[in-house]
């Protein structure tokens, strides 16, 4: 046994497997037995799904391949975003625009009694 099948079943003791019967193209195996995994991962609470194959043991290793790139995922540190800042031209640009919408708007007005 290697180091990755001691992790598969280290990650398993810590699921709650619940096999059920899947729906869809398969015919007689697929209909008749539970062969649909669902793998609920305790600790995070995190649900994976494996219902393609016709095996209950292959449908078991793809739902646990699905909950270890999840896990891995999880624990992925994002790299903290840096805020752009707008260029001098742009911000002018914008506050020009804003004058002549402005411009604009007066022209609406109805006439002063001035």
């Amino acid at each position: 046994m290697d180091g990755m099948d001691e992790s598969r079943e280290k990650l398993l003791d810590e699921c709650e497997v619940t096999t059920f019967r899947a729906s869809g193209p398969g015919g007689q195996h697929r209909n008749r037995r539970e062969s649909a995994v669902r793998l609920r991962h305790i600790p995070t609470g995190i649900v994976v799904v494996a219902t393609e194959r016709r095996s209950q043991h292959q449908n078991r290793a793809v739902a646990l391949e699905r909950l270890a790139r999840r896990l891995a995922e999880r624990r992925r540190k994002r790299r903290p975003r840096i805020p752009t800042r707008k260029p001098a031209a742009a911000a002018a640009r914008r506050l020009d625009a804003k004058k002549r919408e402005g411009e604009i708007k007066k022209l609406r007005r109805a006439p002063s009694d001035d």
